[in-house]
């Protein structure tokens, strides 16, 4: 099916991506430092989901041309992300540091250097960076042109 191919093809490229962006110098204290002395070619499957880290069905693939975005966060220590949700299907793979996420219903998920994490679909939630360094998240996102890869939500109190 195109869908499968696509989506298969989608987390190849995140992964590779993934790779290519959290490569570390040997020595450093980097989560993918444990590659450094690789003798050949090691190919780690991250995460195989139909379902966002809440465990929520992830919705079918929009019909129509599709919109791969790429996108890299980075929170400073005692940082947040407002309120918002996706509209999209979106994974991606935290490069430095923790990244706790909560949900409204106030369920969290604290993700560490190295891991993946597939996020909820038309769920309000937040992110923030609880730990002692910066977090560095490289996410990706399956979207068509035109559609928002996030909605905010300023309406939601700082204080739930």
């Amino acid at each position: 099916m195109i869908e499968a191919q696509g989506r298969r093809f989608s987390i190849v490229c995140a992964t590779a991506l993934g790779i290519v962006a959290g490569c570390a110098t040997p020595g450093s204290d980097s989560a993918f430092g444990k590659y450094d002395d690789a003798k050949k070619i090691e190919i780690i499957e991250l995460e195989r989901t139909s379902q966002s880290w809440d465990g929520v069905q992830l919705p079918d693939y929009p019909v129509g041309k599709p919109e791969l975005v790429v996108r890299r966060y980075v929170f400073p220590r005692g940082s947040k992300l407002g309120w918002h949700h996706h509209p999209v299907m979106n994974y991606g793979i935290l490069q430095q540091g923790e990244l706790t996420i909560i949900g409204l219903n106030g369920e969290e998920k604290t993700v560490h250097a190295g891991e993946a994490v597939v996020e909820m679909v038309g769920t309000i939630h937040h992110g923030e960076n609880r730990g002692d360094k910066t977090v560095v998240l490289d996410m990706f996102y399956i979207s068509q042109d035109g559609t928002p890869i996030a909605v905010q939500h300023p309406e939601i109190g700082k204080d739930l």
